[in-house]
């Protein structure tokens, strides 16, 4: 069995977007729902509830994006204002 890069999937309020996925991605994230129902005991999630999460984990693990969100934090070094 592989390990999968998200875990058990916590439900939350969800904002309503719209994304256009081409068929073969739709087919594959249905699949990688079935396997994280798999490997984590849990009812196989909706597509339209599995790449929220998908999307934060990917924009999480991104070195370069937090590198950017860091620097562009207000609570950055250097970007207080003095006192």
């Amino acid at each position: 069995m592989s390990k999968l890069k998200l875990g058990f999937v916590e439900t939350d309020k969800w904002v309503r977007v719209t994304v256009r996925l081409s068929p073969q991605t739709y087919r594959d994230v249905v699949a990688y729902a079935a396997e994280l129902s798999k490997e984590t005991g849990q009812p196989a999630l909706e597509p339209e509830k599995l790449l929220p999460v998908m999307a934060e984990h990917f924009m999480a693990s991104d070195r370069g994006f937090a590198k950017t969100r860091r620097a562009s934090s207000p609570h950055a070094a250097g970007s207080q204002k003095p006192s």
